[in-house]
């Protein structure tokens, strides 16, 4: 194999690794962006539909974080946190996603414990015609072989969540 084979096939591995979700919301950019990045509008759409959202931290920064809780309607507590890396707005938002507890110290998803620990987040907004582009691209970060292989045998259930809770995105920004 050629240094430009080799090259071209850890990108390949990297594409293949990568979690891509897009989609179209009929509302403009700005209005996207701010639904993502303020707690009022993060609080009427966040999270899988029936759980309460409790939010505990939102400092829109580079190296601020949005720390927040999830409560099931069985009960089952979850926590999560995104630590900022880039805050472009209202183009683009990078953030490191992780499972953490309610203290916001990051731990194993829970469903799943080869899950990575931190998921590299990238969020862009593209504008055309009142309507907003919405691509999120995750990949995992600072991962082992197995865990790798965990996020991307975890890419349908991503897709089912993220499906679910861009539904309710889209629902909120039509009465926003």
């Amino acid at each position: 194999m050629t240094a430009s084979d080799a090259e071209t096939s850890a990108i390949t591995d990297a594409a293949r690794r990568e979690f891509v979700v897009t989609r179209v919301l009929d509302a403009p950019r700005e209005l996207v962006f701010k639904a993502w990045t303020e707690r009022e509008r993060l609080m009427r759409w966040w999270g899988p539909k029936g759980a309460v959202i409790q939010i505990r931290d939102l400092d829109l920064r580079p190296g601020g974080a949005f720390h927040y809780g999830m409560r099931a309607p069985d009960g089952h507590d979850m926590w999560g946190k995104w630590v900022f890396r880039e805050i472009s707005a209202p183009e683009r938002l990078v953030f490191i996603a992780s499972f953490t507890d309610e203290a916001g110290n990051p731990i194993r998803n829970p469903f799943a414990l080869d899950w990575p620990l931190e998921v590299l987040s990238t969020l862009t907004f593209a504008e055309q015609e009142g309507r907003t582009t919405l691509t999120m691209h995750g990949v995992p970060l600072n991962a082992t072989e197995q865990e790798r292989n965990a996020f991307e045998g975890g890419h349908a259930s991503l897709r089912q969540g993220w499906t679910g809770t861009l539904d309710q995105l889209a629902d909120y920004l039509k009465s926003a």
